[in-house]
């Protein structure tokens, strides 16, 4: 580059002369040689102090113009410092346009060269056979960074961007051609596009869902650009391309958690969560490390759930990690392991949680929901342990299901020991957080469908029009422990879940995010098709988060309400508690299944 420049710069003085003096073969003195040499001994020491060598010619911007237009005023200028100490000397006259003509046409040759370069090593990055053509949503910065960072790097190639705002249509960003989304099906069937790649996370919610909802009907994969604050956090890098989550379709408006009723529950706490290897407790483990706890203690009835959960919190540091291998079954071992590491707060996730396994399953299921809950409960009270938190489930709300029905049970235990704590003037609290489906846990129908729709299909359903409430599992884990931390003792917390979404309606989503159609009598011939296969037994067509929501009150934050207390009617808990346990002991599944539904029938709508 250096030798190139050397000619370009000699070619630039040879120009000028010529021009100037209309004589394309200007006469070759020993004192125009000289300053030839000079004007090049000059040049070469200011563009290597401004960087011009420093640049890779093929990622080149366009800004780079601007340095090449000061270091030739640089050159130029003391060019004409030395022509004027030898002009002094009387050696030679330089006329007055010389230096102005070689500034411009030396900037010109300098520029144009780097730039021709550039484009013609860019050249053989048009599309290959192995490359797959796609689109950019958006034409902002980011999205023409994001175009230029892909150009001849791995199987994708940019053919242009769309956007939503007209006085983009038509226009070139960062050299790609903008386009009017309404052009989508055909530029897709014209282009053969397999996958839309959004570059818009700064724009509202609700704007992002009807870009992703419009897109997802074309059958092509839909990808998103990382959102800022993760790149800057180092979860991703900058031109990583990641795959739309079901939860962004869901209509979920995100509000930041409250630091405070965080720092009130865990930090300098010494706390334990059952099920620590589950979706929802390791979701908790992971958010209870950050918050800087005294102690974790990680109590699990998995050894392969346990030992995964110790070996990341271990990596990542932070609160001594203590894992614990057993059941909430074990009277014994609970009340050894309070007792031992002085738990001050405990959260419950322990529990059976599969419909259709604990209905084939009733006595374990009553065994592990109802009786393990039971024992742990009735060991933290007598440990003291400040803060007891049951992890509920929406299936508890007039259960029709052997599930559901522990679930139900395991509020009224709670709750029972919540009275007794206040009655005895003790500052010990017991509450329960109830909500619907996470999604991504253990058993949901999300990894099942994404499971299916990677086999190429079916995707199979129970009912399309069945409704089921869904929230993302951080979220879930965050209210968890708000709600906890207030808890004024006997609460049943009700997570706010949005709108309930139809199982057909997040089945075919899903397929068209994986960037396939779906399969039906419109499309008989291509796609994935959606299967039904008939409800599974206990399964409702919908679920319920209240007996009755006029008595829900809201809590200081907008996600959480808390049931009416002043409703709760008074059953006889322990006499059903004595019949149930009589019932699995002599593995009477029927009259366990009656007793079991017997306490929550009839008035149980006066409870909560």
């Amino acid at each position: 580059m250096i030798l190139m420049d050397a000619v370009l710069l000699l070619v630039a003085i040879w120009a000028s002369y010529a021009l100037r003096l209309s004589n394309w073969s200007p006469a070759i003195t020993p004192e125009r040689v000289i300053l030839a040499f000079f004007a090049v001994a000059v040049a070469i020491p200011v563009f290597i102090r401004l960087g011009l060598y420093r640049s890779v010619i093929r990622y080149l911007p366009e800004a780079a113009i601007w340095t090449v237009l000061r270091a030739m005023m640089i050159a130029t200028m003391c060019w004409v410092i030395i022509i004027f100490l030898t002009e002094m000397t009387g050696r030679g006259i330089v006329p007055r346009s010389v230096p102005v003509l070689y500034f411009a046409l030396g900037t010109l040759l300098i520029g144009s060269t780097r730039f021709a370069a550039k484009w013609i090593l860019n050249a053989g990055t048009g599309m290959r056979r192995d490359e797959e053509p796609i689109f950019i949503y958006g034409a902002g910065p980011r999205a023409a960074q994001l175009a230029r960072a892909l150009r001849g790097h791995g199987n994708r190639y940019v053919m242009g961007l769309i956007d939503d705002d007209p006085a983009n249509h038509g226009h070139d960003v960062g050299g790609y051609r903008v386009f009017p989304p309404r052009d989508l099906p055909i530029l897709v069937e014209r282009y053969g596009i397999r996958e839309i790649v959004l570059s818009m996370s700064s724009i509202p919610a609700d704007a992002r869902q009807a870009v992703i909802a419009r897109v997802s009907g074309l059958g092509i994969k839909i990808r998103s650009v990382p959102d800022i604050s993760d790149i800057v956090d180092g979860r991703y890098i900058v031109n990583q391309i990641r795959e739309i989550e079901i939860d962004e379709l869901l209509g979920r408006s995100f509000v930041p958690p409250d630091n405070d009723l965080l720092a009130r529950a865990l930090s300098g706490k010494t706390v334990m969560v059952t099920g620590a290897g589950g979706s929802i407790g390791s979701e908790l483990c992971r958010l209870i490390a950050t918050w800087k706890p005294e102690k974790l203690v990680l109590f699990e009835a998995s050894e392969y759930a346990l030992y995964r959960i110790e070996q990341e919190l271990m990596t990542k540091g932070g609160p001594d990690i203590v894992p614990v291998l057993g059941s909430v079954t074990d009277e014994q071992l609970v009340r050894r392991t309070i007792r031992t590491h002085r738990i001050e707060v405990l959260y419950h996730a322990a529990a059976h949680k599969h419909v259709p396994l604990v209905e084939a399953n009733v006595l374990e299921g009553i065994r592990n929901n109802v009786f393990g809950t039971q024992t742990l409960a009735q060991a933290a009270a007598a440990e003291n342990v400040q803060s007891v938190v049951l992890i509920s489930s929406d299936k508890a709300v007039r259960p029709t299901n052997v599930m559901g029905a522990t679930k139900r049970w395991a509020e009224l235990i709670v709750r029972q020991l919540a009275i007794q704590a206040r009655s005895s003037g003790s500052k010990q609290t017991f509450c329960a957080v109830r909500f619907g489906n996470v999604i991504g846990s253990n058993g949901s129908v999300v990894p099942l469908f994404k499971e299916q729709i990677a086999k190429g299909g079916p995707v199979t359903v129970t009912d399309p029009d069945m409704t089921r409430y869904f929230m993302s599992i951080p979220e879930a884990a965050e209210l968890i422990v708000q709600a906890g931390a207030m808890s004024e003792g006997g609460d049943v917390f009700l997570l706010d879940m949005g709108e309930p979404v139809r199982i057909g309606d997040l089945a075919e989503n899903m397929i068209r995010l994986a960037g396939f159609k779906v399969r039906n009598a419109d499309n008989p011939d291509g796609g994935i098709a959606v299967k039904v296969i008939g409800k599974r037994p206990g399964e409702k067509p919908f679920e319920e988060l209240f007996y009755n929501r006029d008595h829900a009150k809201p809590t200081a934050h907008p996600k959480i309400m808390r049931a009416d207390a002043s409703t709760i009617g008074h059953q006889d808990l322990e006499g059903a508690l004595v019949a149930l346990e009589n019932a699995v002991a002599q593995e009477n599944e029927q009259d366990a299944r009656t007793v079991l539904f017997s306490l929550i029938d009839g008035n149980d709508a006066t409870l909560q």
